[in-house]
């Protein structure tokens, strides 16, 4: 057996279904080798988004996904979307082809370790071919246990080599699967936090979702009055299954929960690392006690503390610990007909939307998008000013997906759309700006070229909103931001979708339903008008109480 051969058949063993990525002289033994094992391979029109997509795959799945390059240049273009991943916290494998072992002349030769150290990636070589197993296994074991992307560095010369294969052991058998339990020490010291606490919050996170401690936190809700919050990562999470969900904790919440929220004497963070972005650099939770729960060994939150009562354990177990040792007794707290009133009342407040010949209020769009897209289809929110009308304005229970914050680089949704779709079996949209949508154009045309499910809603103001609503701001020259584009719809039937540009409320119903009747590649050109800031905006940039 041939090196390349060994490491495909451990990646097989490492339960690797799905790759995405492109070919080259230096990775294409091993892609042969996986097509000839049943893998589905995914060739992308650019490495950086096969990275993106693999991204979205592990998010969606659970499980770490695999993204190929070849050598030199090929890795090079990953740089962008492996620093999204690596701030994403996502388990991901980089199978990455390299030049001749030693070979420094080569035109294509790079420093992949040293450039894997420089995109915060962690790095596996395959020095030798009788470590060809042992490089697998080691790269899963650490993108699995330390929830990051791994370069897997393979020469040329070095996977063509013969190899003896052994018995191979999947690094997930390495890892213990039992939930960690927490001290009962830490249990009490928090039941007694607490009982002592009268306006309690709640804040679901990612790790929370992941653990599926939702049965528990809303039992946790019950006992304690308190309101529940998640973060952006969670957003829209157990929305419907309590009355007094406030939505985002952050700047993306609205004004009541932001009121709100202030009022709290304790916090409950449960699989939520409580950074800035969470606690709005402490504006939130003042006068705020900490009970945090995460699996991690400590956390140090976005305001430079560690939580006044910190439980290193499994949501599910830690929370349902808590809730034995609260026992029977409920507290009023926050959930009263008042509290109530203030949240609804903010859901219902009628909207003056601005009316510009040929273009839509992107707030009103989103409205429609909210109510057309039925409830099975999962969300993915890009980044930039546009996104943030549909992370404040999105209420309806569905799987949501946030990439926001994630290195701040516009243009990675659509790609994690395409991975999660991938992932899941399931039809997804995204909704996304125009320059970010552009800035990866070629790919709608793998989604076609798949037949993927995908929907991508460009919230198209012809610009680079958050440059032009800042340059505003700042006094300077918006118009250097506005940077007209064609109709995007009839891009996407170019490339073999299907499409549509709208410019009101009823062509975006119409454009939805003909997407929800044959779920295909398909794009919405929403034409919005650029009159409208956002509330982040105005609180960010101007100052407002809003």
């Amino acid at each position: 057996m041939k090196a390349y051969e060994a490491l495909a058949e451990a990646f097989v063993k490492e339960g690797t279904t799905d790759v995405f990525g492109m070919m080259g002289d230096a990775n294409m033994h091993w892609m042969d080798a996986l097509a000839h094992r049943g893998v589905r391979l995914y060739e992308v029109r650019h490495e950086g988004s096969g990275l993106g997509m693999a991204d979205g795959w592990a998010r969606a799945s659970g499980r770490p996904g695999v993204v190929t390059t070849t050598s030199g240049p090929g890795v090079s273009q990953l740089a962008t979307s492996m620093l999204c991943a690596s701030r994403a916290g996502t388990p991901l494998v980089a199978f990455c082809g390299e030049t001749a072992w030693g070979d420094e002349g080569a035109v294509q030769y790079l420093d992949q370790r040293r450039f894997a150290a420089a995109i915060e990636c962690g790095f596996v070589h395959l020095s030798t071919a009788d470590q060809a197993e042992e490089a697998v296994q080691r790269a899963f074991y650490l993108a699995r246990t330390e929830n990051r992307p791994v370069m897997l560095s393979a020469p040329m010369d070095v996977q063509v080599r013969e190899y003896e294969p052994g018995d191979y052991i999947p690094s997930h058998a390495l890892i213990p699967q039992s939930r960690p339990l927490p001290d009962p020490a830490r249990v009490e010291a928090a039941r007694a936090l607490i009982e002592s606490s009268k306006r309690v919050v709640i804040i679901a996170g990612r790790g929370a979702r992941r653990a599926g401690a939702g049965e528990e936190i809303l039992a946790l809700q019950a006992r304690t009055g308190a309101l529940l919050a998640t973060t952006l990562q969670a957003k829209n999470w157990l929305c419907d299954r309590t009355e007094f969900h406030v939505g985002l904790s952050g700047l993306f919440g609205s004004r009541p929960a932001q009121e709100l929220l202030q009022e709290a004497d304790c916090v409950i963070a449960v699989g939520a690392s409580l950074n800035h972005y969470t606690t709005e650099h402490g504006y939130l939770y003042p006068e705020a006690r900490y009970v945090q729960i995460d699996s991690a060994p400590n956390v140090v939150m976005g305001n430079g503390r560690v939580a006044d009562c910190y439980i290193q354990a499994d949501a599910v177990t830690a929370v349902t610990e808590l809730n034995r040792v609260l026992g029977a007794t409920r507290v009023e707290g926050f959930h009263t007909a008042e509290t109530r009133s203030r949240l609804t009342d903010w859901l219902t407040a009628p909207i003056d939307y601005v009316c510009e010949p040929g273009r839509i209020d992107p707030r009103e769009a989103i409205k429609v998008l909210d109510a057309a897209m039925p409830g099975e289809f999962d969300l993915v929110l890009g980044s930039g000013h546009q996104t943030d009308f549909g992370t404040m304005l999105f209420q309806r229970s569905r799987q949501v997906t946030s990439n926001y914050g994630m290195f701040g680089a516009i243009g990675q949704a659509p790609l994690l759309t395409i991975g999660q779709i991938v992932a899941t079996g399931r039809a997804a949209f995204v909704v996304e700006g125009d320059a970010s949508f552009l800035m990866h154009l070629s790919e709608f045309e793998t989604a076609c070229r798949y037949d993927l499910p995908l929907l991508v809603v460009v919230m198209n103001d012809e610009g680079l909103g958050a440059e032009y609503h800042k340059l505003g701001a700042k006094g300077l020259t918006k118009d250097l931001a506005v940077i007209p584009n064609p109709e995007l719809g009839r891009v996407a039937e170019a490339l073999g979708g299907g499409g549509a540009t709208v410019r009101n409320a009823a062509e975006l119903e119409a454009a939805v339903a003909a997407y929800v009747a044959n779920p295909r590649p398909f794009v919405i050109d929403v034409r919005i008008t650029r009159d409208v800031l956002s509330v982040p905006y105005r609180r960010l940039w101007y100052g407002e109480d809003v």
